[in-house]
């Protein structure tokens, strides 16, 4: 068996990054930007009025007069310039007259007819946003990036319209085993419903790539050749369950037959301890366990990271952070334990659930974190801190 590190890293060495399309800014939200998209103007591009009130044409001590000459609006600009004894009304967002070096906020300034008196004093610069003050011609967000709804909000006063992506990495899921019925059909008294893939599906869509739900395969050589072969274009071939030693676990030897390169099989953690992960054609083949928990936490382990890498993003593991244990537990053994954990509202103290069997969705269903119990981990009391994984 391998540790997580070592397999992850030869997963990440099977990834090849996929190629790029270009989309309209509508459709970007999540998408990894992967070339540059510069600015194609200056925002603001005028400088303007942070605030509503007065533009000045000169500073002034309170108690100070001005004429009242015209008045400014958003996307309504003064059209005369001002002389240092006149103002003009002027409203958030609007551009700042010619001639205008300040701007008095509507407070601090009492009105009568078309002259005003300045209640406190006013300074150059003040309640102005300058030109340029966001960003300038030319500017570009660094890449590559997930685009987030702020970015694409960036993006948009950049008055970008479309934006080059990575293509989505195509993944296709094909759940094994002759006990599997899709929900909605009846089980026999010997069957179970198949409830991984869905799972997994939305982890994949929701990390930027589209999930290609195939039928099941069963329990025979013939069925999971013939759904491995569905999932004919797909970048990564995720098969759950029968990648283990049983005589129904088939993946590892039709796959192989069919040509897959193996990469590794076996981890050194719980769940999870009979990954497999290789090369079947021009697509990745990573066999997940059967058992829900167990898929599903491989899938942020080992999926979500790859599918980063793939879009182009930086090859990495999920990034730890720290808490500290709301109860004592006992020690690891020979391999890594991610123990199904509840944190606290405010995230600073995280709890192991009781029942850690990796069949047990109601469990994961209750769960936001995985506890990270290292190899060789001693027991810990309440208190600690430790390091876990937001799921």
């Amino acid at each position: 068996m391998i540790t997580v590190e070592e397999a992850l890293a030869r997963c990440f060495a099977l990834c090849r990054t996929t190629g790029t399309e270009d989309i309209p800014l509508r459709r970007a939200a999540g998408r990894v930007l992967r070339a540059e998209a510069p600015a194609r103007l200056t925002q603001p591009p005028f400088s303007a009025s942070a605030m509503d009130g007065y533009a000045l044409g000169a500073t002034a001590e309170a108690g100070a007069s001005f004429q009242v000459v015209g008045e400014a609006g958003a996307g309504h600009a003064f059209a005369g310039r001002l002389s240092p004894d006149q103002a003009a009304r002027i409203f958030t967002g609007a551009p700042l007259p010619e001639g205008a070096v300040t701007i008095a906020i509507q407070e601090d300034v009492v009105a009568e007819g078309t002259r005003i008196t300045l209640q406190s004093a006013a300074r150059s610069g003040d309640n102005i946003r300058p030109r340029g003050q966001d960003f300038a011609k030319g500017t570009s967000l660094s890449v590559p990036r997930s685009l987030t709804p702020n970015d694409l909000a960036l993006l948009a006063s950049m008055n970008i319209p479309a934006v080059t992506v990575a293509r989505k990495p195509v993944v296709a899921l094909i759940a094994t085993g002759d006990e599997l019925v899709m929900p909605g059909e009846e089980p026999r008294a010997d069957q179970i419903i198949c409830s991984n893939t869905f799972a997994l599906a939305a982890m994949v869509e929701a990390a930027g790539g589209e999930a290609r739900m195939l039928p099941i395969a069963r329990d025979t050589k013939d069925s999971l050749r013939t759904v491995l072969g569905l999932a004919e274009g797909a970048d990564i071939v995720v098969t759950i369950g029968g990648a283990s030693v049983g005589d129904h676990d088939l993946v590892g030897k039709v796959a192989t037959d069919m040509g897959m390169e193996r990469a590794f099989w076996k981890i050194a953690m719980r769940p999870g301890k009979p990954l497999m992960a290789g090369r079947l054609g021009d697509a990745i083949l990573l066999g997940l366990p059967g058992n829900p928990v167990s898929a599903i936490v491989c899938g942020h382990l080992f999926l979500l990271p790859m599918l980063a890498a793939m879009q182009g993003l930086p090859a990495m593991a999920p990034v730890p952070r720290k808490a500290r244990l709301g109860a004592d537990v006992g020690p690891t053994g020979p391999r890594a334990h991610y123990m199904r954990a509840r944190l606290s509202e405010e995230g600073a103290v995280i709890t192991p659930f009781d029942r850690q069997d990796s069949a047990l969705l109601s469990i994961l269903s209750g769960a936001d974190a995985l506890l990270i119990r290292p190899i060789g981990d001693g027991p810990r009391k309440a208190g600690e801190v430790v390091e876990y994984l937001p799921i």
